[in-house]
Parts: structure tokens; C-alpha cells; sequence
């Protein structure tokens, strides 16, 4: 009896001193181990802490998206909801922030999904024109600034967020999922249902009109004179 005592109390205080070196030495000092045992001991600082060390990347990949923060908010509380009902599955064959990422996505998708009742939209007035002597029919100013500079600019990186998100959803997510998320041609097909054929149609599309819209942005067309 006095033995189960000794271990309960020496479980509680072990957890009690991770919680005071975490706030002591910051939160990089527990490991995945430590916070998912601390989890589904239910530990009140472990909630804490993970809300602090994942919360900002993964309320970024709910923003990704969804299209207003209501729902990007929405959409983090209901991750975080599931993971919590499935944190006694999870055996730490990856990390921790990969897991919890993945239901974040997977949330976002469900949300997406159970939306969707308007016919899809067409793509057709982002892609490129072409004229009958196969040139572009918008000619663009150059387009001069090296990519690691442009990238570099926070306004373009809200310019580029700001492109995806006028395109229709399921070429936005495909290129999302893709390109941003870097999930398998197969993955995503999977994950929406698709052929892996109908993928890449719509990512090579959505590409295509990203790239449309950026340049009509960064670049403007040139002025014709008559």
C-alpha cells in the first residue's frame, strides 16, 4: 500500500518538476516523449505548453485554408478536439507537430467538404490567353527581381496568399495540398477523392492562373499605344 503511495506521489512530482523546468528553461526544453505523457495524464501545463510551442504554425495552416479567421479559428479548436480524443492512439512514430499538423489539414478538408453545395467554379479567366500565332495575348513588363529577393518581401508573400485564395477551392486546395503542404500526387487524390490523373490536371491548371494572377499584380501588363 505504502509502495503504490510512494509511486503516485513520485509520478506527481515528476510531473510537477517538468512543468517547472519548462517554465524555467522554456518550452524547447521537453521533448515529444515528455508533453505526450503529460497529455494524457491530462496535465494541465501540457496543454499549455503545446498550445504555445504549435499553436502559431498550426493556426497558420488552418489560415492557409480557410478564407477568414471565424473559420481558420474554428477550424483549430476543432483539431485540437480530435486530437485530444486520439492523443491514447498516437505512439510517437512521428512528431508530435506532425501529427497535430496533419489533423489540422484533415480538418480544414472536412469543413471544406461539408460546405460545398455550389457548382464548381470555372478556372478558365485565370489561365493564360494565347493568340492564334501562339504568343501571350498580355504581354507583361519584365519581371527582373531574383526569386530569393522576392521572397525575401513580406508584401509579397501576402501578395502570393492573397493570388491563391482567388482561385476556385478545389484548385486552391489541390495546390495547397500539393505545393504547400508537399503531399504525393497519390495523397491527395486520396485525401479528396479524386484520380491522381485529375491531380495533376488541376494543379498544372492552378499553377498556371497563380501564376497568371501574380503577374498581373507584380508585373502589370504594358501599355499598348494606338
Amino acid at each position: 500500500m505504502s509502495t503504490g503511495r510512494t509511486e503516485r506521489r513520485s509520478g506527481t512530482r515528476s510531473s510537477r518538476e517538468v512543468a517547472t523546468q519548462t517554465q524555467a528553461a522554456g518550452d524547447s526544453a521537453v521533448d515529444d516523449q515528455a508533453l505526450v505523457a503529460a497529455l494524457k495524464a491530462d496535465e494541465e501545463w501540457a496543454f499549455e505548453t503545446m498550445v504555445r510551442l504549435h499553436g502559431g504554425r498550426l493556426l497558420a495552416v488552418a489560415r492557409r485554408f480557410m478564407q477568414n479567421e471565424h473559420d481558420a479559428q474554428d477550424v483549430l479548436q476543432s483539431a485540437y478536439l480530435s486530437a485530444f480524443r486520439a492523443l491514447a492512439d498516437f505512439e510517437g512514430a512521428c512528431q508530435l507537430s506532425t501529427w497535430l499538423h496533419r489533423i489540422v489539414v484533415n480538418t480544414a478538408l472536412m469543413r471544406i467538404r461539408s460546405r460545398r453545395r455550389k457548382p464548381e467554379e470555372s478556372i478558365e479567366t485565370l489561365l493564360p490567353a494565347f493568340q492564334e500565332d501562339g504568343h501571350h495575348a498580355e504581354q507583361f513588363s519584365d519581371w527582373t527581381a531574383s526569386a530569393d529577393l522576392l521572397l525575401e518581401r513580406a508584401e509579397l508573400r501576402a501578395l502570393v496568399r492573397n493570388c491563391i485564395d482567388e482561385l476556385p477551392e478545389i484548385y486552391r486546395v489541390v495546390l495547397l495540398l500539393r505545393d504547400i503542404e508537399e503531399m504525393s500526387t497519390q495523397e491527395v487524390a486520396d485525401v479528396l477523392g479524386l484520380t491522381a490523373t485529375a491531380v495533376k490536371v488541376r494543379l498544372h491548371r492552378a499553377r498556371q492562373a497563380l501564376l497568371t494572377l501574380l503577374r498581373r499584380e507584380y508585373a502589370p501588363p504594358l501599355m499598348t499605344t494606338v
